[in-house]
């Protein structure tokens, strides 16, 4: 009876784990595409006069790094 007392506990704890994880990925996501946007917009505006060249591109790699990083933590969550 203690035994699965125990293994309820450690199953709540790791579950609470990955909640804590998988909250993080959103605010990360978030923050890597804003700061891939900056960086377009910067750029934009250095060397291409205001077109928007550069936001998409950048806005894009951001998105795919993103995504990357994300699949490499979802991976790492053990079940």
């Amino acid at each position: 009876m203690a035994h699965s007392k125990d293994n309820k506990k450690q199953n709540q704890k790791k579950q609470l784990k990955n909640v804590a994880i998988l909250s993080g990925i959103g605010i990360q996501m978030g923050v890597t595409i804003y700061l891939f946007v900056l960086l377009g917009k910067w750029l934009d505006n250095k060397f291409n006069e205001g077109d928007k060249l550069f936001i998409i591109i950048m806005t894009l790699l951001g998105v795919g790094i993103s995504l990357y990083a994300v699949l490499k933590q979802v991976n790492r969550i053990k079940y």
